[in-house]
């Protein structure tokens, strides 16, 4: 379970519900005796206004600082919030008093020559231009997997998983496992499957394709290109993102309502 929040910092989306929310939350850590800060200082407690954008956004300020992350869902979907917007006073009330649950999950590092990022939710491989079909080799810890015409291909976290992989018919990946899917954007084979591959396991992709760059994006932000023969190495990271939540918001629960109802 959590702890008792006595500083709180606030991460809000662009959206004018979620501006507009704001007067309600400061009237809720006022009233639960919770300093909502800015800056550099640490929080106990990030919360976010907005979907999972926000919530991605929050992750990556502060991965690494053992800082969680609970989120009011103002956006779309919102599978990583935990607090619908109309329930914003009585759920914070209830995650300023320390009543919720940190969940543990993995991130990715990607690695072009001396350069690295991390993700948190996914890297992509990808043609730089729009809709040309490219060639892709692969390996998966030093074992060639083998080469394969495709859109892309795309290697995601857990909390990944329930994104662009899973438009693409990868696997959704249950918070709590420490492993990454690999899944092949429109493959030209009717032998591709998803894999999915534990922390022991680094995924090398390079580009194939006769005179074609390739974009790699991390977490929806280009960082780099691959010209034919040079790769991208793909491993989990040593920081985790530290995800809030209600404790009845399970994932299973989130699952269900989301993707099964």
């Amino acid at each position: 379970m959590g702890r008792r929040v006595r500083r709180a910092a606030v991460i809000i989306s662009d959206d004018a519900p979620a501006v507009e929310a704001i007067s309600r939350l400061k009237e809720v850590a006022a009233a639960s005796g919770v300093e909502l800060i800015e800056g550099d200082e640490r929080p106990d407690l990030a919360v976010t206004l907005g979907g999972d954008g926000s919530m991605l956004r929050a992750f990556h300020r502060f991965l690494g600082t053992g800082v969680p992350v609970i989120g009011v869902n103002f956006g779309r979907v919102g599978f990583l919030t935990s607090i619908e917007a109309e329930d914003l006073e009585s759920g914070l009330e209830r995650a300023f008093a320390g009543d919720y649950r940190v969940e543990e999950l993995p991130t990715l590092e990607a690695r072009i020559e001396g350069d690295s990022w991390p993700a948190v939710n996914d890297v992509v491989v990808t043609s730089s231009k729009l809709g040309r079909m490219i060639e892709l080799s692969y390996a998966v810890g030093g074992e060639d997997l083998g080469m394969l015409p495709c859109d892309g291909l795309s290697c995601c976290t857990p909390s990944g998983s329930t994104a662009y992989n899973l438009s693409n018919g990868g696997p959704v990946l249950v918070w709590g496992l420490d492993a990454m899917a690999i899944t092949f954007v429109a493959p030209h084979s009717l032998h591709a499957r998803p894999l999915v591959v534990p922390r022991s396991r680094e995924l090398a992709v390079t580009n194939r394709t006769a005179l074609g760059t390739l974009t790699v994006i991390v977490d929806g932000r280009e960082v780099g290109e691959l010209q034919p023969g040079e790769q991208v190495d793909v491993r989990l990271g040593d920081a985790s993102s530290l995800l809030a939540t209600l404790p009845e918001r399970t994932f299973f629960t989130r699952y269900r309502e989301t993707f099964a109802s």
